[in-house]
């Protein structure tokens, strides 16, 4: 059992026993008012009746009609008493004078309900007229112990002892449960981070906490979701380092040999190797600018994100340097650009991702067809739509959500593909950093179209066309 599977059970303990006695003590003092009001008269209607007859007869047929009341029928006697000033019992009977002062005090403040009479006889006595309680039902049979009997007896200082040990026995086994049922999943939770700061990340707590539906089962599924998030880090990470390896040991590969050969042929052959030697080290160079783009953005330092960028020119300047690039490999490009809006962010990486998208278009679109790329103004919620589609061999659906992923090459293109894999993963990165997403769908009638949507500035003026591809 750890710290806190004992502080809770404290605390709860010492809340339920606190509430048992709180409780106990006013049942006690309840109690105790209740025996400090309760009388040795009878108060009941019955008694009332008896009582007020008794006092007609002794008005209007003297001590010895009340006499014979008394004493009708000797084994049903009328438990009534008739006590003269002097404190003699008109029947004889011995009379407790705490009884007599109690049925006295009853006289002054029960008179509507006349369940006590004094009655001035003809023989010149006053006689007080009562009749004492009946004994408690809980009692059983036998002769009830007069009320003065019971007070000489000394009080409880509190309530009988077993519903003290009963409750204190409920409350310490709650307290235990409860304690025990907030205490095991978060021991749990302290073993699977234990384990993962340990470097293992398989401990999942959703099998030991299927059965919960609180906020501790919700942290559980929470902690799944960070290992696993932590999981494809790693091995994210993990693939980065191989492919970054792998990418550069085949141009590293090949500039060592065309050393070697530099070395041994002949003048006249020195031009194609260094020709060589200087491709191979522009294709390095442009893959460590590429991973240095990536690395800043996955650290988020962008650099300036406050600038106004004019979507639409910078968009006429990039469709004019690719058509270059794509008439010299017997293809085109056609745009519908009518964007007059403003975008907040970095000019230089913004042009570098939508470029990226556009040449990865033009690189794979079958020759002689057109690379075409659209724009559509969203009004209403503000949003820029941009739209890159090509007529290539497209993705298959399940690579559709890889093709952003670092190093990723499809398997339909892999073959005769010279980049590195990271260009739409950097495109990728850099929409996000303008708070905008990008995605892909193959057409149904062949190739890929990418989707790009950024957010333009609200007080910009904007006109724009629904257009289909």
């Amino acid at each position: 059992m750890g710290r806190l599977f004992w502080k809770f059970f404290f605390f709860i303990a010492i809340a339920q026993i606190t509430a048992t006695f709180g409780v106990g003590v006013l049942f006690w003092v309840e109690n105790l008012e209740r025996n400090s009001r309760s009388t040795e008269i009878d108060l009941s209607p019955p008694a009332s009746f008896m009582i007020r007859s008794a006092a007609a007869t002794l008005q209007f047929g003297g001590t010895e009609a009340l006499r014979s009341l008394i004493n009708e029928g000797r084994e049903r006697r009328l438990k009534l008493y008739a006590v003269d000033e002097n404190m003699n019992d008109l029947m004889g009977r011995e009379v407790s004078p705490k009884l007599v002062e109690e049925a006295r005090a009853v006289l002054r403040t029960e008179k509507e309900r006349r369940v006590v009479e004094l009655v001035k006889a003809a023989n010149g006595h006053s006689y007080l007229l009562f009749i004492p309680a009946p004994p408690d039902e809980f009692a059983g049979p036998g002769p009830r112990e007069p009320r003065h009997m019971r007070e000489r007896r000394p009080q409880p200082l509190f309530f009988p002892s077993m519903p003290i040990v009963v409750a204190l026995a409920a409350s310490m086994v709650f307290a235990l449960l409860l304690a025990w049922y907030f205490s095991y999943p978060i021991r749990h939770l302290k073993n699977a981070f234990t384990q993962a700061a340990s470097g293992n990340l398989d401990l999942q707590l959703e099998p030991v906490m299927s059965s919960r539906s609180d906020e501790l089962a919700d942290l559980g599924r929470d902690f799944d979701a960070m290992t696993a998030k932590l999981r494809t880090l790693m091995e994210s990470q993990r693939r980065l380092l191989h492919d970054v390896s792998h990418e550069l040991r085949s141009p590293i590969a090949r500039l060592q040999v065309a050393i070697g050969l530099a070395r041994v042929q002949d003048k006249d052959k020195l031009d194609i190797t260094l020709e060589r030697i200087e491709r191979e080290s522009m294709r390095m160079d442009k893959l460590v600018g590429e991973l240095l783009t990536l690395s800043r953005l996955e650290a988020d330092v962008p650099g300036s994100m406050e600038e106004n960028i004019a979507i639409q020119p910078m968009l006429a300047d990039m469709v004019n340097d690719a058509s270059f690039e794509a008439g010299a490999n017997g293809k085109q490009i056609e745009s519908r650009i009518d964007c007059a809006v403003e975008i907040k962010g970095n000019p230089e990486l913004l042009y570098r991702a939508i470029e990226n998208v556009l040449r990865n278009a033009i690189k794979h679109t079958a020759p002689d067809t057109a690379v075409q790329i659209h724009t559509q103004v969203d009004e209403a919620n503000k949003l820029l739509n941009l739209s890159i589609l090509d007529r290539g061999p497209g993705v298959p659906e399940n690579e559709l959500d890889s093709i952003f992923e670092l190093f990723f090459r499809s398997s339909r293109t892999k073959s005769n593909s010279s980049g590195h894999g990271l260009g739409l993963s950097i495109a990728r990165r850099i929409i996000e950093a303008h708070n905008g997403y990008i995605r892909a769908a193959n057409r149904s009638d062949g190739g890929l179209r990418v989707d790009i949507t950024l957010p333009f500035m609200a007080d910009e003026p904007a006109r724009g066309q629904t257009l289909d591809a």
